[in-house]
């Protein structure tokens, strides 16, 4: 809904800005009564069959007209919207969930809420190697024209959404807070290329702190406006699992990227595929398995590429002797290798994938000692 418009939804904003109402409620009554300015105009003893005495008073009494108004001035900045059930933009997919919100608080591009979208999450303390492959499969996958979704926190949500900026598709923030604040602060100039550029979306009313009780709940937007969800580094006990388990009690497609078997931020990852997850190496993957046809080729970023011929044998042979035995950074391997970073990251993969290389703090790398045999 454009800015010039958000007179027609004051009834909305009023209705569900009612403190405490929550999703089921807000529905409930639209079932029950039909439009909120219907529900608003309901006595008090109808709405006491329906809901507790404090929020039948409440609606009565008009709504929270305080914080509609709050929000209508918000609305008056063009780049502003709320998109309600009902709407032409409001996301389709949601409808498919449990609970879907009544109302989405939007910054940006509304019409990127119902593109063909796929969630990509992952540790919050990614490693250097694994904010890189978010990136860059965000990056490819996006130019394929799939829409990146992820929730802005630090780490692999804002290299995917660097990524997703990157490609031709954009991408989507979900957040778990009011949209006028950004959190974490350190994301503001991300945030700020979101609205340019995509969207960020929220189903909190604007002025809502960083509460550590609703980004789990926001986690289920992520994964149900997406195809699919994809992690990148997880530990064990990660947010990342909970949206990865909510896509999968969505329908929707759960893919998670192997690394080493020394790093905990795999751990995670590797119980997704022992649990049934798909195992990904390349944007490839993703894409035949979401059956995108559209996709053009992708160079440079399947890590299987030439393994016909060894090249890819050969450029990681030629790696490891010249990364020693001592741990070494990104930046010292491309120096040493003269490699190109997407290169270098590929072969590094390459590695891991076989052992042969571990992953340690710091975005460091070492080569594995062999085991062995017995």
């Amino acid at each position: 809904m454009a800015g010039a418009n958000h007179s027609l939804y004051e009834a909305w904003l009023r209705l569900t800005l009612v403190n405490g109402l929550g999703g089921a409620m807000v529905r409930q009554l639209l079932g029950a009564l039909g439009t909120p300015q219907q529900v608003l105009e309901t006595s008090i003893s109808e709405l006491r069959r329906l809901v507790a005495p404090e929020f039948a008073s409440a609606i009565a009494d008009g709504g929270n007209r305080e914080a509609a108004e709050r929000a209508l001035l918000w609305l008056q900045d063009t780049s502003n919207h709320i998109v309600a059930l009902g709407d032409d933009d409001y996301p389709a997919l949601l409808l498919q969930i449990p609970d879907p919100p009544p109302l989405l608080y939007v910054k940006g591009d509304c019409s990127a809420l119902n593109r063909f979208a796929l969630a990509i999450v992952g540790s919050r303390n990614a490693s250097a190697q694994g904010a890189a492959n978010a990136e860059e499969f965000a990056r490819v996958l996006s130019d394929a024209g799939i829409t990146i979704v992820s929730g802005l926190a630090l780490g692999v949500d804002a290299a995917a959404h660097r990524g997703g900026l990157a490609g031709k598709s954009s991408s989507i923030a979900v957040v778990g807070t009011g949209l006028d604040i950004v959190y974490p602060a350190r994301n503001r100039a991300l945030a700020h290329a979101l609205a340019e550029r995509g969207a960020i979306i929220s189903e909190f009313p604007l002025g809502t702190p960083a509460l550590a009780v609703n980004f789990p709940r926001r986690n289920r937007l992520i994964s149900g406006i997406s195809r699919g969800c994809l992690v990148i580094e997880a530990a064990l006990q990660s947010g990342s699992l909970i949206t990865a388990r909510l896509a999968n009690e969505q329908g929707r497609e759960v893919f998670a990227l192997p690394g080493s078997i020394h790093s905990p931020q795999s751990r995670g990852c590797h119980k997704l595929i022992k649990q049934g997850a798909k195992l990904v190496e390349t944007a490839n993957d993703v894409l035949e398995e979401l059956r995108w046809d559209s996709a053009p080729a992708v160079p440079g970023v399947d890590v299987r590429e030439d393994s016909d011929t060894g090249a890819v044998a050969s450029k990681a042979d030629e790696l490891l002797a010249v990364m020693g035995f001592d741990p070494c950074g990104l930046d010292e391997l491309a120096k040493r290798s003269g490699l190109a970073a997407d290169r270098l990251s590929v072969l590094l993969l390459h590695l891991e994938l076989e052992g042969r290389v571990g992953s340690l703090p710091g975005g460091r790398f070492q080569q594995t000692p062999k085991l062995k045999q017995i």
